[in-house]
């Protein structure tokens, strides 16, 4: 038993060295230089002006999630829709065409809330 915590602790230094040493090789390599342009916001030699801060419309937002829900549903489809043919050669193209189905009525009431939130307009 005494054995089996070596491995596990042999394997932790290596994991631990195999993350630190590449960390201690750049810092120890890398140039280091001190000028006032790097000190700034942006390093592309334009002075910053006004405020830093600015307000952006909820909207955008909300249109940026509503992307990203329906880039996840095609992410989960395709590979679904890919090997559906096997399904219904193993007698589950119902079950699981009904799945896939549910899915998309499911991502679909959340499009309608969101048309009907209002979300899909830019104006």
């Amino acid at each position: 038993m005494l054995l089996d915590w070596l491995y596990v602790a042999v394997f932790a230094v290596v994991g631990i060295i195999m993350a630190a040493l590449p960390l201690a090789v750049v810092w120890l390599l890398a140039p280091r230089a001190d000028y006032p342009q790097k000190r700034l916001t942006y390093e592309s030699g334009v002075v910053p002006f006004g405020q830093a801060w600015a307000q952006f419309n909820i909207r955008y937002y909300l249109f940026a999630l509503v992307f990203v829900l329906f880039e996840v549903e095609v992410i989960y489809l395709f590979p679904w829709a890919v090997v559906f043919r096997e399904f219904i050669n193993r007698q589950l193209g119902g079950f699981v065409f009904v799945e896939a189905l549910l899915f998309i009525i499911i991502l679909g009431m959340g499009l309608i809330y969101a048309w009907r939130k209002g979300a899909l307009e830019w104006v």
